[in-house]
């Protein structure tokens, strides 16, 4: 079974109280887009249940196999279900350590494809269960639409007149930003006007009112980055933001966004449509 699980950007990202559990109380909309990478996984008759080999291609992948998210995704659907032998083929595309969240992405498209082939029988809000266990964003991507995310990022809440077909373009500059160092630049606060009515605005009324709060203190580590932003709206981005915790950038623009390659050389580029009707 061959499947691409696609990315996504943040538009607005307000870290908004620090949880007893450890995590963060966030509130931001979660989109997804075309970016993807390809991941395929081909059972095996002639090994025990609950095996699994993992090759990887494209993008180095750092850490050990068990780290890897698609395999504690089919370990842990393993727990509770018999499980064939499988053998798992990742090529990767999306950046990591880029707020796309392609690791996530490739976790949820894991659940849901087991879930598919193998006719485990588990509903929708199953699989958003099984994805939270995995990380905050899985369960986005087991929905795969635009959406209102809050407490930690696993409970949504639908969009409505949410635009669509707006040209984006994302540049990822090669800098690595952690979670974990950008949660440590950020003091925790309600935002004065809240994301699910600003959302509502046309993206070109966006600037300056929906706001990533990772932004002020990765861009002070990561001065490159804020460049970026500053490139897009100069190439004529009506909406310009990190995604996630970084490093990522991107532009929306009303009319066609200009090729990556040519304001951005050397870096990682992609161009397409924030959203068509996934």
């Amino acid at each position: 079974m061959l499947f691409c699980p696609n990315s996504k950007i943040n538009i607005g990202l307000n870290i908004v109280s620090k949880r007893s559990d450890g995590f963060h109380n966030i509130e931001t909309v979660f989109c997804p887009i075309g970016l993807s990478d390809v991941l395929e996984f081909v059972e095996v008759r002639d090994r025990p249940v609950g095996s699994f080999t993992l090759n990887m291609t494209g993008i180095p992948v750092s850490g050990s196999v068990e780290d890897n998210l698609c395999i504690k995704a089919y370990r842990l659907l393993a727990r509770d279900f018999s499980l064939p032998a499988i053998d798992i083929h990742l090529h990767k595309i999306v950046p990591m350590g880029a707020g796309l969240g392609g690791g996530s992405s490739d976790a949820a498209f894991m659940l849901r494809k087991l879930n598919e082939r193998f006719t485990l029988g588990l509903s929708v809000s199953e699989l958003c269960r099984y994805a939270s266990q995995l990380g905050s964003d899985c369960a986005f991507f087991i929905l795969n639409k635009p959406l209102f995310a809050y407490e930690r990022g696993n409970v949504f809440r639908e969009l409505a007149g949410f635009p669509e077909d707006m040209e984006i373009l994302v540049v990822h500059p090669g800098i690595h930003v952690s979670t974990a160092e950008a949660y440590a630049g950020v003091v925790p606060h309600k935002p004065e006007e809240p994301l699910q009515e600003l959302i509502g605005l046309s993206p070109d009324r966006w600037k300056g009112k929906i706001i990533n709060d990772f932004e002020e203190s990765v861009f002070k580590k990561h001065p490159d980055i804020q460049s970026i932003k500053n490139q897009l709206y100069k190439t004529g981005a009506v909406y310009a933001s990190m995604s996630g915790s970084g490093s990522s950038v991107f532009g929306i623009f009303t009319s066609n966004a200009p090729e990556g390659k040519e304001h951005f050389p050397g870096l990682f580029t992609w161009k397409g449509n924030i959203y068509r009707s996934w």
